[in-house]
């Protein structure tokens, strides 16, 4: 694509909306960000995206603008099917909305680990690999997977829910309302929920680490507590790598993906996480697809989804 055809990439979350316009090459050469809660209802939602994806772009013409959305995305429909904490976000038609008033613009719509997923493989840890999932590690579990160079829909859009994966059927309720999703176990929000159960009537620097920052325990400061040597918080990470290579050993027996690039905020800890997490998940896949695949860090941070959303139109 020449320098001159513009696209914009629009990441919409519960707390905030981003958009930037990318020139064909790639550069970003206008954002903003604003705070989600100045909409309230799923109408001003879309128009302040509107708003946001005209001024961003300055009157330049556009080739396409690209939204990753929260939550179940109907992508060739272009419709949100739902979204968690956004106002009377059900089967909104943001694909007819959008374009409406952008005046005929394309516009594409994906969920926001879709969206990541194909940012990391057309512009960040995924460059030059063939089949690639992404897997975020965060409050929860998100991803999206690559086949033969090409996202991963499935019938409904809905293909690449990993985190919604049975990891053990008697393990703890998740939010989706099953038991023992990998999300239970690996996400962020399962390695802050094992230590605080683990600390009652313990002894651990966790609590201490957490206090002197002013903050409650999160996962951050589990790591921070196991690279000082904290033989609790070394036993609460070691737990999440195994099941998150139980996790990423289905991931490889089912997709036989050449690589694995996993996102999201545990993923910041290091080599506190990947050295074994590598290692575990070598020791959990069969025989033949040892050596056939690597696991490595995301690349592109906090603007993935603006990046991925825009790169749908192949800048």
């Amino acid at each position: 694509m020449s320098n001159d055809n513009y696209v914009v990439g629009v990441d919409l979350g519960g707390t905030k909306i981003a958009a930037a316009i990318f020139d064909g090459a790639g550069t970003v050469l206008n954002r903003e960000r604003i705070d989600t809660a100045d909409a309230s209802t799923a109408r001003e939602v879309v128009q302040s995206m509107v708003g946001m994806i005209e001024r961003v772009s300055g009157g330049r013409k556009l080739n396409g603008v690209g939204l990753a959305s929260p939550g179940a995305v109907d992508s060739r429909e272009g419709i949100a099917l739902n979204g968690t904490n956004l106002p009377e976000w059900n089967n909104v038609p943001i694909k007819r909305w959008m374009e409406a008033d952008l005046g005929g613009v394309q516009v594409q719509v994906v969920n926001d680990a879709n969206a990541a997923a194909w940012g990391e493989y057309v512009r960040g840890a995924g460059i030059g690999s063939q089949n690639m999932v992404y897997v975020t590690l965060s409050t929860g579990i998100g991803a999206g997977v690559i086949l033969d160079g090409k996202l991963l829909l499935g019938s409904k859009s809905f293909a690449g829910e990993l985190g919604h994966t049975i990891i053990h059927p008697d393990g703890e309720l998740c939010n989706c309302g099953n038991r023992g999703c990998w999300e239970t176990f690996s996400s962020g929000t399962a390695i802050r929920n094992e230590a605080l159960r683990r600390l009652e009537g313990s002894v651990s620097a966790i609590g201490e680490i957490a206090a002197a920052a002013g903050e409650e325990i999160s996962s951050r400061h589990v790591f921070e507590a196991a690279s000082q040597g904290d033989a609790l918080a070394s036993e609460v990470i070691d737990r999440m790598i195994r099941y998150t290579a139980i996790g990423l050993a289905n991931v490889v027996h089912t997709f036989n993906p050449d690589r694995i690039v996993i996102g999201g905020g545990v993923s910041k800890a290091g080599d506190l996480l990947f050295p074994k997490l590598r290692e575990e998940t070598d020791r959990y896949v069969m025989a033949p697809y040892r050596n056939t695949f690597e696991i490595v860090p995301a690349a592109l941070n906090d603007d993935v989804g603006l990046i991925g959303a825009a790169s749908l139109f192949n800048i």
